[in-house]
């Protein structure tokens, strides 16, 4: 029915008649702000009301990130509906098609969601968005400015308090992290974000054998997390137990019960289990110690054969990378590599500056998983260090009419200290520098 609104999670009006559309709106709000499996459910909001702007859009922005062809139908759909949108669509419409436009300028597509969150504080899932535009752009003082900016509108809020944790951790600023985490813990003991939060402040304080404890304890939570967060948990429990030098059965134990498993899921999304599966096999290398994996690596490296998991995320391609080398799939890792050089070509020079070094680092962990450990060291030079990486990578759009751009960080893979150390010392002396024992 003309001219009918009706109030979302936040208190904002959306032009729709549609209470069936409102609720899986809200639905998806949840969803990602919980790291849950069933995001799918915006598509329900367009279905209830196919001229929703809001749901329209928020589906474009749900389908770009799969790559489904789907997802300009719904862009243009929003678009075509403008007209009839709420103040509060029409800005989450700018934020958001920009974000899925050709070649978009990061800096932006930030003030476009810092101009939407002025409007509309209460607004967490915009709030997300810009934290996650500024965590790939390195920004973290940004991404706290802007969630400082909105927090008096949402004080003792679900969730708010995980995503202040976040930015402070990459600031250095553990005691406050710590707080606000806990805080958030507090609020709601199956926040992931709250959680994962406190683990990172417990392995920066080394007390190793409390993160695991916390961590298993909330484990019985993550059974709705997506299976990157998911398994993500579960690889930092695993890391707890290798960086505390447990026995490193427990942390085959993590790998297969827990991050592996995950594929026997009907919904599991299976990029995201190698990309943990690979991050931890290759904390294992680092530490000298991928004798102990089996068959684990080349179960995993056959999986990696298949292209479709290519080009997908830039820190998930130099997984790939290593470990096709590793295995001996050397064509296969040439063959990505080689794609990985091309996608640098074709993107901005702004961006390009950027990316050049993620592609120093691909082309290192190949020299690496070819067991030519000196290219690896000329190629990672005494300043380089991997910790504050943030990369972007493009991925082509599946109906090639657009490219969208995925930003994920690319993590503490691997720094030349530590390189350097797992193959001069011995495994005793480098459980001594970095197997810590637990608090």
């Amino acid at each position: 029915m003309e001219g009918v609104k009706l109030e979302d999670r936040w208190g904002y009006q959306v032009a729709t008649s549609s209470q069936a559309c409102v609720s899986a709106i809200n639905s998806y709000y949840h969803q990602v702000l919980i790291y849950g499996r069933e995001r799918s459910v915006i598509l329900e909001a367009v279905a209830h009301d196919k001229h929703c702007v809001l749901a329209n859009i928020l589906a474009a922005h749900f389908l770009y990130s799969s790559g489904s062809s789907r997802a300009l139908t719904c862009l243009h759909a929003a678009k075509s509906h403008l007209e009839h949108a709420t103040l509060y669509e029409k800005l989450v419409f700018d934020a958001i098609s920009y974000m899925l436009s050709e070649d978009r300028d990061d800096d932006v597509a930030v003030e476009l969601h810092s101009k939407l969150l002025k409007e509309f504080p209460r607004d967490l899932l915009s709030l997300k968005r810009a934290q996650v535009l500024c965590f790939y752009m390195g920004l973290p003082g940004l991404s706290l400015s802007l969630i400082q900016q909105i927090l008096p509108h949402n004080e003792g809020e679900n969730y708010i308090y995980g995503m202040l944790a976040f930015p402070l951790l990459e600031l250095g600023r553990m005691e406050e992290a710590e707080e606000a985490a806990k805080r958030g813990f507090e609020i709601n003991k199956q926040d992931c974000w709250s959680q994962h939060a406190l683990c990172h402040v417990l392995q920066y304080k080394c007390c190793f054998r409390e993160a695991v404890k916390f961590m298993e304890e909330c484990s019985s939570s993550w059974g709705s997390s997506s299976s990157f967060m998911l398994t993500h948990n579960w690889w930092h429990v695993a890391l707890c137990y290798l960086e505390g030098n447990a026995p490193r059965q427990r942390v085959l134990e993590i790998y297969d019960n827990y991050i592996w498993k995950e594929l026997e899921r009907n919904d599991s999304m299976s990029a995201d289990v190698y990309l943990n599966a690979a991050a931890l096999l290759l904390q294992l290398y680092v530490r000298g110690e991928l004798d102990i994996v089996g068959d684990r690596l080349k179960i995993l490296s056959e999986c990696l054969t298949n292209q479709e998991n290519w080009y997908m995320e830039w820190h998930f391609d130099v997984l790939i990378v290593w470990t096709l080398a590793k295995t001996g799939e050397i064509s296969k890792a040439e063959d990505l590599l080689k794609g990985l050089k091309n996608r640098l070509l074709r993107m901005t020079k702004k961006k390009q500056q950027r990316m050049q070094r993620g592609m120093m680092l691909a082309e290192a962990l190949y020299a690496y998983g070819r067991d030519d450990d000196n290219r690896g060291l000329e190629l990672l030079d005494p300043n380089f260090d991997a910790t504050d990486y943030k990369v972007v990578l493009i991925k082509p759009f599946l109906c090639n009419a657009a490219s969208f751009l995925l930003i994920l960080e690319l993590r503490k893979s691997i720094t030349l200290c530590e390189r350097s150390l797992g193959h001069l010392m011995n495994k005793s002396t480098y459980s001594m520098k970095f197997g810590i024992t637990c608090c």
